[in-house]
């Protein structure tokens, strides 16, 4: 069985609606992971393996990550980013392959935003039992703080959504989000989306800071890096869950 030519398939698989999107789209996405998901999906569309199933992978690549990043070392920190960029592959494969499938449903979706919650709390968690000389201590309970306030913020984005489904609206535009009753509150969610400290706990930033702490750990020796990157990523989960919501409550998202 040939299949779609890749040309034939990105026309279906890789919309403009979604190439062009602001957001909603990760920057390795748009960058170069596209690029390359077109020819895994070109693969998969030849197997019998459904979107879902495919997003069951994504959310096992991301699990798996975070059990990785906990162990000591170099290589399990290389390890954790190299999961984290197959979490990225298989997370732009599981909606091209639905798309050209007409295989896209409720539950592809849901599993989906399952997948990032699971992903983005289990390389916290992760770090937090990396940085950890004993167990359990501070930094342990560090990684399941950071990781309980970056669900949380994926939370209040979502429960945009639930509250205006009962309410019996539609759900946000993105403009929406972008419209504050208050001037000088768009100007700082303006300043604060510039900074974008709030990547610093996203799986693929924090997979490759990760890294880089490692590195910095192997040369100087000790858990130093790795522990400020630590107390960084509580710091940044709680700032970053408290400014998303005054800035939900100050938009015109819920209106």
């Amino acid at each position: 069985m040939s299949g779609p030519s890749v040309a034939e398939l990105r026309a279906v698989a890789q919309p403009h609606s979604t190439m062009d999107r602001n957001s909603g789209e990760h920057w390795a996405g748009a960058l170069y992971m596209r690029k390359l998901s077109i020819y895994v999906t070109w693969f998969l569309a030849k197997t019998p393996i459904t979107p879902n199933q495919t997003t069951w992978l994504m959310i096992l690549s991301g699990v798996l990550a975070g059990v990785v990043i906990a162990l000591p070392g170099l290589w399990a920190a290389v390890g954790a980013a190299l999961l984290i960029q197959l979490y990225l592959l298989l997370d732009c494969s599981d909606g091209e392959l639905a798309r050209w499938t007409r295989r896209t449903s409720i539950t592809g979706v849901y599993l989906d935003r399952v997948g990032h919650y699971f992903a983005e709390a289990a390389l916290l968690i992760g770090l937090g039992f990396r940085a950890s000389e004993t167990l359990p201590d501070w930094y342990t309970v560090m990684g399941f703080a950071a990781a309980l306030g970056a669900i949380l913020i994926k939370a209040e984005t979502d429960l945009v959504d639930v509250a205006r489904a009962r309410s019996g609206l539609v759900a946000a535009t993105e403009s929406s989000a972008e419209q504050f009753q208050s001037r000088g509150l768009g100007m700082a969610r303006k300043a604060a989306a510039a900074l974008k400290f709030h990547r610093l706990v996203q799986a693929v930033e924090l997979s490759i800071i990760v890294v880089v702490a490692a590195v910095w750990d192997l040369l100087a020796g000790g858990l130093a890096a790795t522990r400020v990157l630590m107390v960084a990523c509580v710091v940044v989960a709680v700032l970053q869950m408290a400014l998303h919501l005054v800035s939900i409550l100050a938009s015109r998202r819920l209106s």
